[in-house]
């Protein structure tokens, strides 16, 4: 059996029934979960203050479009 995962899944995932598949999804899951890795790179990930910036400029920024346009009833 190869190595590669795309002729695994050519001939071995594909041939599963959907039962099946989404069995083989979980326990490949649950093993990654157990073994703890850590695939998400937090230099990526968004701080509590960036996701405040975020929403503070996006209600200036609003702001600042519905002030300068027709006043709304």
């Amino acid at each position: 059996m190869s190595n590669n995962a795309h002729e695994i899944y050519s001939q071995v995932v594909c041939n599963l029934s959907p039962t099946e598949r989404l069995r083989l999804a979980t326990l490949i899951l649950n093993e990654l979960v157990e073994q703890n890795l850590s695939l998400i790179d937090q230099s990526d990930t968004w701080t509590d203050q960036d996701q405040l910036d975020l929403a503070s400029f996006s209600l200036e920024y609003a702001a600042s479009i519905f002030s300068e346009s027709e006043e709304t009833v």
